[in-house]
């Protein structure tokens, strides 16, 4: 596993809502993910640790401080190079799917490559099927999504957050929908995605058991960080 190059950093972020009464989220989040790296956070219900999540993928812009995503202060950035950033180096995993049932398991994992709009057809379903033979599922890239079982579907997910080639991928509570077994399964999948393409992953998780399983805990209280 090579590490060293920061990934992404916070400085001084602070975190507020304002409706129907101003209430702090995050205070004063000071953290960095390295290259290769696969953390965790962790954190009572209501701590934060989703709403970090979401500010350091970018899909929540409304923030102070700043953000620091491969050596680019990201607070600066219009709306639309903040989305190309996020279109092109970062992969997502829900705690569902949102695979679309209607499409095969090829056609979800190519959406983002389409959307992306860099490669041809061909390219994108050798892309898909790349991703697909690396999680195992190759024999299953024809099926409908709504066909799977709730462990492959979330398979699928990852595979779908793989296309692209993500600088870093991020999880909001990846196995919050599966049994022990396949919630075992998916932290097993990103530790061999960290070992085989050095793939940099966080992921918000409530499940300690599989915190312990990566490399670094970060842990959330009342929006402050109180372990790194």
């Amino acid at each position: 596993m090579m590490m060293g190059q920061k990934i992404i950093e916070t400085v001084n972020l602070n975190k507020f809502y304002r409706d129907p009464v101003e209430f702090q989220a995050l205070k004063h989040i000071n953290m960095s993910i390295q290259r290769g790296e696969f953390v965790s956070i962790v954190g009572a219900s209501g701590s934060g640790k989703s709403t970090l999540l979401y500010v350091l993928s970018t899909l929540d812009t409304d923030y102070t401080g700043n953000i620091i995503f491969e050596g680019e202060e990201l607070s600066g950035l219009s709306a639309n190079k903040q989305a190309e950033i996020r279109n092109e180096k970062i992969g997502f995993v829900f705690q569902f799917h949102y695979l679309l049932p209607e499409f095969t398991v090829l056609e979800n994992v190519s959406l983002p490559a389409l959307k992306l709009n860099r490669y041809n057809a061909e390219e994108i379903q050798d892309r898909a099927m790349e991703k697909l033979s690396l999680l195992g599922l190759k024999d299953q890239a024809l099926k409908k999504a709504n066909k799977l079982s709730g462990g492959q579907q979330q398979r699928v997910a990852i595979a779908r957050a793989l296309i692209n080639q993500p600088s870093i991928i991020f999880g909001d509570e990846p196995t919050g929908n599966l049994d022990s077994k396949n919630s075992q399964n998916v932290i097993d999948l990103f530790k061999d995605l960290q070992k085989e393409i050095n793939q940099t992953i966080c992921i918000v998780t409530h499940d300690l058991n599989l915190a312990n399983q990566t490399d670094r805990i970060v842990t959330l209280h009342d929006g402050e960080i109180i372990n790194k």
